[in-house]
Parts: structure tokens; sequence; C-alpha cells
């Protein structure tokens, strides 16, 4: 310890015993502890003392800079504001067109699709298992003909597209392709992501189709088939959000994340992918959670450990491998169906820690999320909440205004800490894949979820307006109804699509990827084909679950 600390030491000390002591002493003392949602413990002062200085450059650097702590960009909101996109899809194409273009007019800069759980699942809407669902969660595609008019009179080589898809990933993200050909726009401009991230279905949310290794070989596939075509697409968005809305804590959230993106890489490169060739498509998707300084605090540690990971263990090379580049959404599982008002400003504080933690692209969920989908009306509330902090706020002047501050400085090294435990203890099981059939992520997950599900009805964990401060509400709410005779409707498009296509034409195309499933080529080139032939989504992956099967999880206890 150098002189200036001991100085410190010895005036924190005094200050301990001089104001602080005689405070308490009077009667006055604080809560005996305190500590974050994810169970960190707060200290109620935090100094120089908590923080090694020296060691600046190496973990904090410089924003721009390894190890990224402060940012992944040098001038960060200073050059340009994050993209705000609002997630959004519901009932058919044709609303759901309706809704994207009402967005964009109101200052949105670029998609964020839904899609209904039938599409999720790899099913046509005349599924039986569709029966019921089609439209409800999400807007139903079931062939090129859907994504034409979910996308028509929408600029693809101006506004980018994301889309929440990951079983049936590469075929969704096929038909975006489809349409900009159509368009007349060049592939190789075409910007986006999508979610394309399996693992984290298996052990947090359940909308997977086929089994980890067939469903492996589908992403990295999709890998190469970009790197030459969508070189500007981002191929995959490695998901912690759903990992956080099944329960788990924030250090979790890093980790497991980031197990996952490891078990990519190594996928990639056992199929003969150079490192730096996807290594800087690769983009991360994060809840923005309830405790605000935790959250900052989490972003920045996640940053730090994947520059470190790509850097040092899997040898990338260039630095665009290195950085966590990553897409955030304020957090579903906290808003309350109870005084849902109150939700406006659980967003705009989960929005805020986002935005002060550095990221590239932000959705902010609407009011009445835990009621229904979102009104137009709630969700241009949403909206509008970005745009606040981007241009009123003042918070995008400066880069990473939080660094240095003592408590976050010392939360970021403290979650670091955490999430290498988790990811060294998934590694000595044989990685993420493992750890997943295993059943260890998914219990852990569960644990954390019944933990913090205790401190609520034991009323230690306060939710305004549901356990404490609850009242009187009025009874009737403006919520948004989807249509109960749009099933109908989209099977009946469904049906025309069938009887006006080339038939032969969908038959050879789907025998040629039946041919490809069973080598090793690549499949993305037979899926195209079937796309562009409007063969259905149903149909495409009916032929890769005939070989590769369905995935049955594990029972955890």
């Amino acid at each position: 310890m150098g002189d200036p600390d001991i100085r410190l030491l010895g005036a924190y000390q005094e200050w301990q015993k001089a104001v602080l002591q005689p405070f308490v002493n009077k009667g006055r003392p604080s809560q005996e502890s305190f500590e974050t949602v994810s169970d960190i413990p707060v200290e109620a002062l935090y100094t120089p003392l908590d923080w090694d200085s020296a060691a600046y450059l190496e973990e904090l650097g410089f924003p721009g800079s390894y190890p990224y702590t402060r940012g992944i960009y040098p001038t960060m909101y200073r050059g340009r504001h994050w993209t705000m996109r609002q997630y959004a899809g519901f009932g058919t194409a044709e609303e759901s067109n309706r809704r994207y273009r009402y967005l964009l007019e109101q200052g949105q800069t670029g998609l964020s699709v839904a899609f209904d759980l039938p599409t999720q699942m790899g099913y046509d809407s005349d599924q039986e298992p569709a029966r019921g669902e089609v439209g409800k969660v999400g807007v139903a595609i079931d062939s090129l003909s859907d994504m034409e008019i979910l996308l028509q009179g929408i600029p693809l080589d101006r506004v980018s597209v994301s889309m929440t898809i990951n079983a049936p990933a590469a075929i969704l993200l096929l038909m975006v392709a489809a349409v900009a050909e159509k368009q007349g726009v060049d592939l190789k401009a075409l910007s986006g992501t999508i979610q394309n991230d399996i693992l984290k279905e298996y052990s947090a949310r359940g909308t997977y189709i086929f089994p980890p290794k067939p469903s492996m070989r589908l992403i990295t596939d999709t890998f190469s088939w970009c790197a030459q075509h969508l070189p500007s697409w981002n191929t995959i968005s490695i998901s912690g959000y759903h990992i956080r809305e099944a329960g788990s804590t924030a250090a979790q959230e890093i980790a497991f994340t980031l197990a996952n993106g490891i078990a990519y890489v190594d996928a990639a490169i056992a199929a003969g992918l150079d490192v730096d060739v996807f290594g800087p498509r690769l983009s991360f998707f994060f809840n923005a959670h309830m405790d605000f300084f935790e959250e900052i605090a989490k972003f920045r540690a996640a940053r730090r450990l994947w520059a470190d990971i790509m850097r040092n263990k899997f040898g990338a090379r260039d630095p665009r491998s290195w950085q966590l580049r990553f897409h955030s959404q304020t957090a579903g599982s906290t808003l309350t169906a109870q005084q849902p008002d109150n939700n406006v400003a659980r967003v705009t504080l989960q929005a805020l820690s986002a935005v002060l933690g550095g990221t590239q692209s932000l959705h902010t969920n609407s009011k009445d999320e835990a009621l229904a989908l979102p009104t137009e009306a709630s969700a241009r509330v949403a909206l509008r909440t970005q745009q606040i902090l981007a241009y009123e706020s003042g918070v995008t002047a400066t880069v990473d205004p939080l660094g240095g501050s003592f408590f976050v400085e010392d939360l970021t090294d403290r979650l670091e800490a955490a999430a290498r435990k988790y990811l060294d203890h998934i590694a000595g099981l044989g990685g993420a894949v493992e750890a997943i059939e295993q059943g260890y992520i998914q219990r852990e997950i569960q644990e954390a979820a019944w933990r913090f599900q205790q401190k609520v009805e034991a009323g230690r964990q306060v939710i305004v307006g549901m356990n404490r401060f609850g009242g009187e509400e009025p009874p009737n709410r403006e919520i948004l109804r989807v249509d109960e005779t749009l099933e109908a409707r989209q099977v009946a498009k469904l049906a025309n699509v069938r009887a006006t296509r080339d038939a032969a034409r969908v038959e050879a195309a789907l025998a040629w990827l039946d041919r490809v499933v069973v080598s090793n080529q690549n499949l993305l080139d037979p899926l195209m084909e079937c796309v562009r032939a409007y063969a259905t989504l149903g149909e495409m992956v009916g032929v890769l679950k005939s070989h590769f099967g369905r995935y049955h999880p594990p029972v955890v206890l």
C-alpha cells in the first residue's frame, strides 16, 4: 500500500470514528445490509480503496480499445446513437407491416421481428400443432409470400432487420435475402441480425426443434454461407435475455451466454472456419433488468470477458473479433399487470442502464405487455422513452460516464469473477452443450429463480404495486386484441400459395435438400432454392426433421 493509500485509509478510519459512528449512535443507523437483486453485497460507501487504479490500463483502458470495458467504439453515442428498435409482430404479415411502417415513421431506426409460436417451432399455419396459436405472440410466416408482404415498402438497403428466430433461423434469413433480391438490393449490403441461438432454447426458452448437434450444423452452415453471400449480416445473436427472463442472476446471465458463445466458436472452428472470418459478425443480446448499477456493471464485465476469451483462448487477431457488440431489451419479466403505468418508470430506468452500459441497439418494452401485445399508443411511448434518453437527457455527451465510479468498478470486478467461476465449471463439464445435456445450466437457473421468488413472497424484494403499495385500479384497460378470424385467413392464404406455385420446382428443391442433409455439404444453398420456389416453412423443416429427429429434453429436478 503506497503513501496515498495509507493517508486515505487513515482518513477513512477517522471519518468512521468522528462522523459515521456518532451519527449511528444518535439512533439513526442504516439498514443492516444491502445487496443487489442478484445477491451481491453492497457496501455503504465506496472509495479508491475498493479499486486498484494501478490496473487501469489492463482492466479498463480506453473506449474502442482492448479490453473494451469502457465501450467498443472510441466516441460511442457522440458519433451515433444506438439503433432504436421496437420488437413487434402480430397477426398476419399485412398487420405487422402496417405496425413496422408506423414505427419507422415515428423515428424507429431498425426493425425487430417477433414471430408467432408455430413459425418459431417450424410449423405451417395449417398444421395441427399450430391450431389456436397462429399470429398470437408474433407474425405468422409460412412462405416467401408472407415475407414479401411483411417487408413490403420497407427499403432493405437502408433499414436493418433483426429477427428473434432460432431453430428455423436459417430459413427465415433466406426469406429476407430473397425479398432483398426482388427489391434489387445488393446482398453484400444487406444488414440485420438473426438470433439463431439454439443453445439457450434448450436451457431457458424451449422453442427448439432438432437435437443440439444437427442444430449446431445449421448454425455453422449459416456462418459460412453468410460470410460469402451476406458479409454485413450478424449471423447469430447469442442471447442472455431469455436466460435472465427464466430467472438467472446477472452473473449467470453473463456466464451462460458466453459459454454458449464459446460453444459456437468451437463448432465453427471445428467446421473449418477461420475465427477472424466469422468472429466480427458475432453479436449478443442481453437483458436490461431492474437493478440499475448491477446491470451497467454486467454489460462492462461481459465486454471485458469476451475480449479476453476471443483474443487469448481462440487466438483471434482481428480486433473486431474481440468486440462484444450487443442488443439489449428491457426486462419483460419485471413488468406487472397491477398498476401497469408503473412499468413506464421501470422501462425508463432499465433503458438508461443499457445506454450507460454501452448498448449498440435497444428495444424498450411497452407498459401493457404484462397484459397483452402492446397497443400502438403504448409502443409509441416506449419508443419516445429511447428518444428522450438520446436527445434530452445528456447521457450521450460523454463516453462511459460511470467509468471510474468506485462502486461500478468494484461491481464490475465482482460480476466478472463470479462469471469466470461458472465458465470454469462449465468447461470442466465439457462445455455448454454437455452442461445443458446434463441439466446443470437448467438447474442453476431454476434455483436462482426460486430464491428470488422466495424474497418476493417474503416481502424482502419489493415490487411496487404488487407486494407493496397496492390499491384500487380502474377496471377497463385498453389492450390489443388479435382478430380471432386471422387463423382462417392465414390458412386460406397458404392454400393459395400451394395452389399457384410451380409444384415441380418445389418438389425438385425439396429433393435436393433431402440429398444434401445426409452429406456434409452446406444446407443453405438447397434451402435458398426451396425458399425461392415458395416451399413452405413446414415442408422444409419436415425434410430436416426426417433426418435430424426431434429433441426431447432431459428431466431436470
